[in-house]
């Protein structure tokens, strides 16, 4: 019986030559790293959308990543921002986030000679009932390896862990704009805000925080942070100083329990 493992291998290796859409987070970086195995380096090649929405920790581990692997890395900059469908955050600001990305990703394939362009897209995300991100790279002729072999993020996980790849463990990092409640215009100012946030808040929790997201709620803000610091999180006065430092003023600060995709509730009621 085929291992998960097995099964993406074999997947990638059917693709030829591949350039990856790489985030920097586990699941686009072990298909970039299954990719390497499958077709070796020399047929991988990874692209990173450079923007205001991609926090500059996250740009630089994703080099690194590919650095190790010895695979080419194609940071471009997108213009999503440019967008008024992306710029006005409504419910579909995903679906032209990705449509940027993918469109730029499959010009870079056509010009370096990459038949296929691939996702992370894990076989979770695609049971997830609000992806519109998938929706447009699917539109684009993107592969989903992780999605087509059967690997969901608890699998994702563990074969990185298995192939001893250094971000098995990494939390989950959504995009600077999801942690903007739709309806609020996205800009520069306002992401950068977010970022130094959440860069405050980890200064002051430390090594007790995995997950964290910093949400900009307009007329007051929302910490969310694992269980395991929420405790803590919740009694200390120096995390709202912190978000309140950061260019939040004096708005209202509430720390509460890390949900992935919380800014989706809104559109189901």
């Amino acid at each position: 019986m085929q291992t998960p493992a097995d099964r993406l291998l074999a997947e990638l290796g059917a693709y030829g030559r591949v350039l990856v859409a790489f985030s920097g987070g586990v699941d686009s970086g072990l298909v970039l790293a299954a990719a390497v195995r499958a077709l070796g380096a020399d047929g991988v090649g990874a692209v990173t959308a450079v923007s205001s929405a991609l926090p500059a920790t996250e740009r630089a581990a994703a080099a690194q990543f590919c650095a190790r692997l010895g695979v080419t890395h194609h940071a471009v900059p997108t213009d999503e921002l440019d967008r008024a469908g992306y710029r006005d955050n409504g419910p579909q600001r995903c679906y032209f986030c990705k449509s940027t990305l993918l469109d730029a990703a499959v010009a870079l394939a056509a010009q370096h000679g990459y038949p296929a362009v691939a996702t992370g897209t894990n076989a979770d995300d695609v049971r997830t009932r609000y992806r519109p991100g998938i929706r447009a790279a699917a539109e684009r002729g993107a592969r989903t390896p992780l999605a087509d072999a059967g690997l969901d993020k608890a699998a994702v996980r563990a074969v990185a862990r298995e192939w001893g790849l250094d971000i098995w463990d990494k939390p989950a990092a959504a995009c600077l704009s999801s942690r903007i409640a739709y309806g609020i215009a996205i800009t520069p100012a306002r992401l950068s805000r977010v970022e130094r946030a959440e860069v405050a808040v980890r200064e002051v929790l430390g090594h007790r925080l995995t997950d964290l997201r910093v949400r900009d709620l307009g007329d007051a803000v929302r910490v969310e942070v694992d269980r395991a610091a929420l405790g803590i999180a919740s009694a200390e006065p120096r995390v709202v100083a912190a978000v309140h430092d950061a260019g939040f003023g004096d708005r209202p600060v509430t720390v509460e329990l890390f949900r992935s995709g919380s800014m989706n509730d809104s559109l189901h009621h």
